[in-house]
């Protein structure tokens, strides 16, 4: 079996994509003919201080030299080239979506996540990327060779499909709260309809940008929507399948997305959508599942919205094509094959 260190920082039971694809891979990889292990760098990722720079290169020359490095995107990017450097063991990077392509940063933090990226993925043997868009991205924006690039996207298992509320009509949001969120947004829009019958849910971590989190309780008070907006936080399992059974409609509002884990899901479960086009979702999102808007048009979002909320068979039709999409999405098995090749070959 290959020996691979699967390299992530902070806590592998954080409830975002990125972590359940790690939690996920190192549940799969086995079965493929990978020996892998978890090792856990800083928390401090992606702005990591000296001295836990210096504790990933302790960290990484604890493991066996002849293991390959699978690097988290979240570590890798923020990583300076000379530590790269230093590893002494074959690379393969994972690569959610391009630190710098992260809202709300200064344009100088912007650029310097850009080089350090480039220049940290100018040092792996291999890149694999979660969708067509990144892998693009990283060709067109970071100089890497295309036959460098292996596109894993998430599994999404089968699902009981939703059987949603009616009344009032459920709106789901999953994801932390962050500016890339633009949840903002989702309130602005949600403002200008209080004639019409709707909850939402905002189910994501309130603790990556606390400012981001303050600004949007400041916001739902002033629209007066306490009442009708729900911050959850972080949820998962069997609270998580709750949320998405009672759900009429799935919402995002992100003005960028790697992939959009939180949109397969809702396909896999049959949602219709309101989907911004950030990124990768236009790509995972199909035409016929959704009502998709331009990232940041809060105009066009609010239009969408009235216009599932009000027309119940427009959600059924939506959702009826939502529901072929997830059954073709592909599976965790199929991603951990794709990977675990790609460890397998490399040198």
């Amino acid at each position: 079996m290959r020996e691979v260190v699967f390299t992530v920082p902070g806590d592998l039971a954080t409830p975002t994509g990125g972590y359940a694809y790690t939690r996920r891979l190192l549940a799969h990889l086995p079965e493929e003919g990978i020996a892998v292990r978890y090792l856990a760098l800083p928390a401090g990722y992606p702005d990591p201080s000296p001295a836990e720079l210096a504790e990933t290169l302790d960290r990484i020359r604890e493991t066996p030299p002849d293991a390959v490095l699978l690097v988290d995107g979240l570590a890798f990017g923020a990583m300076p080239a000379d530590l790269v450097a230093r590893f002494s063991r074959p690379i393969v990077a994972l690569v959610h979506h391009p630190l710098g392509f992260e809202n709300g940063l200064s344009a100088m933090r912007r650029e310097a996540l850009l080089a350090s990226e480039r220049a940290a993925l100018a040092l792996a043997r291999a890149v694999i990327v979660t969708s067509p868009l990144t892998g693009r991205l990283l060709v067109d924006e970071f100089a890497v060779a295309a036959n460098r690039i292996t596109i894993a996207e998430p599994g999404t298992e089968p699902a009981r499909r939703a059987r949603g509320t009616g009344s009032p009509v459920q709106l789901l949001a999953l994801g932390a709260v962050s500016p890339r969120k633009a949840y903002d947004h989702l309130i602005l829009a949600l403002a200008t309809m209080p004639d019409l019958d709707w909850q939402a849910t905002i189910a994501g971590p309130l603790d990556r940008a606390p400012e981001t989190v303050a600004g949007l309780r400041d916001l739902i008070a002033k629209t007066g929507l306490e009442d009708r907006v729900i911050l959850a936080g972080a949820v998962s399992g069997v609270a998580l399948d709750g949320l998405f059974d009672a759900a009429d409609v799935f919402v995002s509002s992100s003005l960028f997305e790697g992939y959009g884990m939180g949109l397969a899901e809702a396909l896999a479960r049959g949602l219709p959508l309101v989907a911004s086009i950030g990124g990768a979702a236009l790509e995972t999102v199909p035409d016929a599942a959704a009502l998709k808007v331009s990232p940041g048009d809060t105009e066009a979002l609010a239009l969408a919205l009235r216009r599932i909320i009000v027309d119940r068979g427009l959600r059924v039709h939506l959702g009826d094509a939502a529901w072929a999409a997830g059954q073709r999405l592909p599976r965790w098995s199929d991603t951990a094959r794709t990977i675990a090749r790609v460890l397998h070959e490399v040198s």
